[in-house]
């Protein structure tokens, strides 16, 4: 299936490129002067961000495409197919020349001109038809059809909530202008994560061989607190505007019950580390196995910002970055390489080459823990002179990060190389999926 493999080769490439630009950017944080350049940090974060946001999100499209051909028995819509990968590429052409350029226009995580926005709705569109067209009777979907579908759908929807800045109704009031933005950039992950997490539980049915699993009351369950997080716990991301107070209590609330998903991680715990003496060389489950623990991390860190007290002190700081980081990469990221794997089905040939793949997969794990470590320690000392607890100017904070910083470079660098051979062996590997494969040989 032509259209579907090369969506996954792009979202693997988009993928690299995000590591890249993150890796380029960690040495541009420390310039003094950051338009400094093509490698200044105002250039490559946006580049960063794109790359890795669109990476996941055109990585969870093309796993369905390929999970929707193993389930159905008729052709596919092949093209629909075709007409949703060439927008992107338009879109994504577009929005690389502006930024290399330096022709921006967009707003926060979405700094390209809304007119680069235009073709990736479309293509939403498209591929939301060619989902029902082929995803088969609503009646029988199990939980991971479901999760799929309301992703598509809340992303279009918030997608076009995005832009609602380009009116001059919302430019003419900045609280309801600032709501709306942050609203969206909440949102929006939720939508992205249902299509993600639908990937996540529509690989552990195959793993398993339990069927009855996707549809499971507890699953359905899980789905739709997921869903009722998408639409209303976006609220403590606007703690500190002045907004009506009770769309923060609510928020509030809303926020806690991912306290049920958290106990629930831990009740399989040792129910998991069982079936990791079984599945542990699958490569699929162990980046599964990756993504629930990243899970229980990043959550903890969720609830603990999603208090007021803590947010007031935590936004703005690393520790959202590494909240937002933590999840994109550990979360996301991991389950669209377990996605990659299944589908790809990548052989290695010999067992050094597995233990090679195995040290790469674990180098990869402890340098995002203790990159996310770096960036905490970076986001306290900046709090801590927010709150005016630690004395000095902001140059003065800046050199008591120091250390922080310098780790958070070594641990980049070993996250960007670990995770690259990953990415690059796949991407290589669904070029040649019929042929002997030694990439790592030259290692």
């Amino acid at each position: 299936m032509k259209s579907g493999t090369w969506l996954l080769r792009l979202a693997l490439l988009l993928l690299f490129l995000g590591l890249l630009f993150g890796f380029l950017a960690s040495f541009a944080y420390r310039l003094s002067d950051a338009k400094s350049e093509f490698i200044g940090f105002l250039t490559l974060r946006p580049l960063h961000v794109t790359s890795a946001y669109f990476g996941v999100v055109v990585g969870g499209l093309a796993c369905v495409t390929f999970a929707l051909q193993k389930e159905t028995i008729k052709p596919l819509s092949y093209n629909l197919l075709n007409i949703h990968l060439s927008l992107w590429l338009i879109a994504l052409v577009g929005i690389f020349y502006s930024y290399f350029t330096g022709d921006f226009g967009g707003r926060e995580y979405w700094e390209f001109k809304p007119i680069w926005a235009l073709p990736i709705l479309i293509s939403y569109f498209i591929f939301l038809l060619f989902y029902l067209k082929n995803a088969g009777s609503y009646k029988k979907w199990p939980v991971y059809k479901w999760m799929w579908f309301t992703g598509l759908v809340f992303f279009a929807f918030i997608f076009i909530e995005n832009y609602l800045w380009i009116f001059p109704y919302f430019k003419e009031h900045l609280i309801t202008d600032m709501t709306l933005q942050w609203k969206v950039n909440g949102s929006i992950v939720g939508a992205i994560n249902q299509m993600i997490y639908g990937l996540a539980f529509y690989l552990m049915v195959k793993i398993s061989g339990d069927e009855k699993m996707g549809q499971s009351k507890l699953a359905f369950a899980m789905y739709f607190l997921g869903l009722f997080n998408l639409m209303f716990n976006w609220g403590h991301h606007i703690y500190i505007l002045p907004t009506d107070r009770y769309i923060h209590h609510i928020s509030y609330i809303v926020s806690m019950t991912e306290w049920i998903i958290l106990l629930r991680i831990f009740y399989n715990w040792n129910q998991q580390l069982m079936e990791n003496r079984t599945h542990y060389y699958f490569f699929p489950y162990r980046f599964l196995m990756a993504a629930d623990y990243w899970v229980m991390i990043n959550l903890a860190i969720a609830l603990l910002m999603s208090i007021p007290a803590f947010n007031l002190y935590t936004h703005g700081t690393q520790i959202t970055v590494a909240h937002a980081m933590g999840t994109t990469i550990g979360i996301n990221t991991m389950i669209v390489l377990a996605g990659a794997f299944y589908f790809i089905k990548p052989t290695f040939d010999s067992i050094k080459a597995l233990k090679r793949m195995t040290f790469v997969f674990w180098s990869s794990q402890i340098a995002l823990l203790l990159f996310l470590i770096t960036l905490t320690g970076m986001g306290i000392q900046r709090a801590l002179w927010q709150a005016g607890i630690s004395e000095g100017v902001f140059g003065q904070m800046m050199l008591r990060s120091r250390p922080w910083m310098i780790g958070f470079i070594i641990t980049g660098t070993i996250l960007f190389v670990s995770l690259a051979c990953v990415v690059l062996y796949l991407l290589f590997y669904s070029f040649r999926q019929r042929a002997r494969f030694r990439l790592f040989k030259s290692i």
